[in-house]
């Protein structure tokens, strides 16, 4: 059995420890947090879990806004050996009501905006035995009060390293959500391989998020790599807008801004001033590919790096990202410390350097499994190795690029083609803001590709401007068939573009009308 390793006490404990304490934590618009401060409430707040009964692995499901409550129960619940279980905050009841049920959460914590849902939600879990939240009475409880009132309690659950710490839902690669466990020792594992030695992220840093802290990407972003190292976080309630964002970063001094490619690109179409992130030493991005266009057009706007990277919620955070220095505009970069990967076939045979295959990572923050998901969990996690659902190729020197979600291939002519190509392609033309690329079956039932585009602010092209100059610049059985100008696309609640609504609305726009009578 391994030594004693409670994650609460690496984030918080060792920070006193090491005279941070006065430091600031946590800042934003509830105003600012030291790591004294943050202590003293995650103490209290374990006190207040314990008073309502849970025990050490029960379900504490979080449906909260970034906040310093979210920390203090996320940090408390893992202080006392139970398991908190941040959701996404944009399920509405019966979403909610769902993972309650399958988690069979004891208890619940939300803040306040959130009342209506979570009043509605609770009905339907009936294993729930009670809810926190600010200005609640029991059933409904409330926390602002009871963790003023209560004693701090500094012990902390024997937990090790293997221990469960939280659960993170997600839909991954086989659609309906579940929840990947993740051990107390992951979160070491991340904040010293990608946060240390990728980041370089330092007690100095101030670190802001356009992901939320319920995302995988946004937790570590906003809560394990800041305080793993001293830092300050900056937490905003509100949903991430590109106005909000550059105006956080003035106001609170952030060195480091995290986002995925749909921000950054909303970013440049909101037409900043080109200071507006001044002061951020290094922005990064994951969630799905960062395009070279849009790479090249944010760096030359903002003069702020990028490193893309990919990460997955069942290994909780980054495991391939580009470097400081070393970027390589369209590629996801390179393994990261701590990482291994390979591109296999089919049938499971690694594939030489240049060819095309599904992407298997190995690390130690890997997820013990999906709960209660069997399955699931055999598909995705095969021994040490786990499965990305990811179409990836390697170049000889170690330098990944996605051609997007295995899935998501297409074949046209009876070749492969990978959406992210033709999507380059389009994000080159001077018009264009964003392009998705879907498979859409013709008349008589073959794969072809379409495009759903977005222009930049008072840009102008038309459908046959834009198929002429992908026919310039790719093969002709990768040229859209399609152009479709839109002004938004369907997203995930974390922000990504759900390419299954898009390749369901391409269903029949290849198709001609069919005359009557």
């Amino acid at each position: 059995m391994s030594g004693a390793f409670n994650a609460c006490e690496y984030l918080l404990d060792r920070r006193i420890e090491a005279g941070d304490g006065d430091r600031i934590a946590i800042t934003g618009p509830s105003g600012p947090v030291t790591y004294t401060q943050l202590l003293d409430r995650v103490q209290r707040t374990a006190a207040v879990l314990r008073e309502l009964g849970l025990q050490p692995e029960q379900r504490l499901v979080m449906f909260m806004a970034d906040s310093p409550g979210f920390v203090s129960v996320y940090l408390a619940a893992m202080r006392i050996g139970a398991i908190p279980v941040p959701v996404s905050t944009m399920l509405h009841a019966d979403g909610l009501a769902e993972l309650l049920r399958d988690s069979r959460a004891r208890l619940l914590a939300a803040t306040p905006e959130f009342t209506a849902v979570v009043d509605e939600a609770k009905a339907a879990a009936p294993e729930l035995r009670g809810v926190l939240t600010a200005g609640g009475t029991a059933p409904t409880h409330d926390l602002d009060a009871l963790v003023s009132a209560a004693t701090p309690d500094v012990s902390v659950y024997p937990t090790t390293a293997d221990s469960p710490a939280f659960w993170l839902y997600t839909s991954g690669t086989t659609g309906t959500a579940k929840a990947a466990m993740h051990r107390h020792g992951s979160v070491r594992v991340v904040c010293e391989t990608y946060g240390a030695q990728v980041l370089g992220i330092g007690p100095d840093d101030h670190c802001l998020s356009a992901a939320k802290a319920f995302f995988a990407y946004g937790l570590g972003n906003s809560v394990l790599f800041p305080l793993s190292v001293g830092a300050t976080t900056v937490l905003e309630p509100a949903p991430a807008k590109p106005d909000v964002m550059a105006e956080r970063v003035r106001e609170y001094g952030v060195t480091l801004f995290f986002a995925g490619p749909t921000f950054f690109a909303n970013m440049l179409r909101a037409d900043l001033p080109v200071d507006a992130i001044k002061g951020v030493r290094l922005a990064a991005s994951a969630g799905e590919a960062l395009p070279a266009a849009l790479y090249n057009s944010w760096t030359s706007r903002f003069g702020v790096d990028i490193i893309d990277g990919i990460g997955m919620t069942e290994m909780l955070h980054i495991f391939l990202s580009n470097r400081v220095g070393g970027v390589r505009a369209g590629t996801t970069g390179v393994a990261v410390p701590g990482y291994d990967l390979r591109i296999l076939d089919d049938e499971g045979a690694s594939v030489p350097a240049g060819t095309p295959g599904t992407l298997y990572v190995r690390g130690a923050s890997t997820a013990t499994g999906y709960w209660s998901r069997y399955d699931a969990s055999r598909q995705i996690f095969r021994g040490e190795w786990l499965r990305t659902g990811d179409t990836y190729v390697c170049d000889p020197e170690g330098y990944y690029t996605c051609l997007g979600r295995t899935g998501d291939m297409l074949k046209a002519s009876g070749i492969w083609v990978s959406p992210t190509e033709v999507e380059d392609r389009l994000l080159a033309h001077p018009s264009v803001s964003q392009a998705i690329v879907v498979a859409a079956a013709d008349a008589d039932g073959l794969e072809k590709p379409v495009a759903y585009v977005i222009l930049s602010p008072g840009r102008v092209a038309t459908e046959d401007d834009l198929v002429e100059f992908c026919r310039e610049g790719l093969p002709s059985f990768k040229r859209p068939r399609k152009i479709v100008f839109v002004g938004s696309y369907p997203t995930t609640s974390t922000g990504k573009i759900r390419r299954v609504e898009l390749r369901q609305m391409a269903a029949t726009v290849l198709i001609e009308p069919q005359e009557v009578g």
